[in-house]
């Protein structure tokens, strides 16, 4: 399966935005998914996961409550909707195919969007 991460830009604190990760590939729905970013000069991190139903996510700690993962298998895309945006949050955002939902090793590497958060 091949991922495509998209929605990114330039967005002023305290608004929302809602990244994309487009799949390509009939097995989408057999992947747990999920949402890392890497902000510059910092190490890549993982944000959120969802298994391949959708029915159990999880979230680092530092954008629980803010950032809420989802799917719909049907059109093949998995949503990151982020409120609340803070500067913390700029960052190159990368969705991924996970090979299990409670790990962060993957299986397919997605490109990533830009997220640019202005003060």
């Amino acid at each position: 399966v091949q991922l495509q991460a998209c929605g990114g830009g330039l967005v002023q604190a305290g608004a929302s935005r809602r990244l994309s990760c487009l799949a390509s590939g009939r097995a989408f729905s057999m992947y747990n998914l999920g949402w890392f970013r890497q902000a510059p000069g910092k190490v890549r991190e993982f944000v959120a996961a969802i298994n391949w139903s959708g029915s159990l996510t999880r979230y680092a700690d530092s954008v629980k409550g803010r950032f809420t993962i989802s799917r719909d298998n049907a059109k093949n895309t998995a949503y990151l909707e982020i409120n609340t945006l803070k500067a913390e949050d700029t960052a190159v955002y990368y969705c991924a195919a996970l090979k299990s939902y409670y790990s962060d090793a993957y299986y397919y590497w997605g490109q990533g969007t830009q997220v640019t958060v202005s003060s």
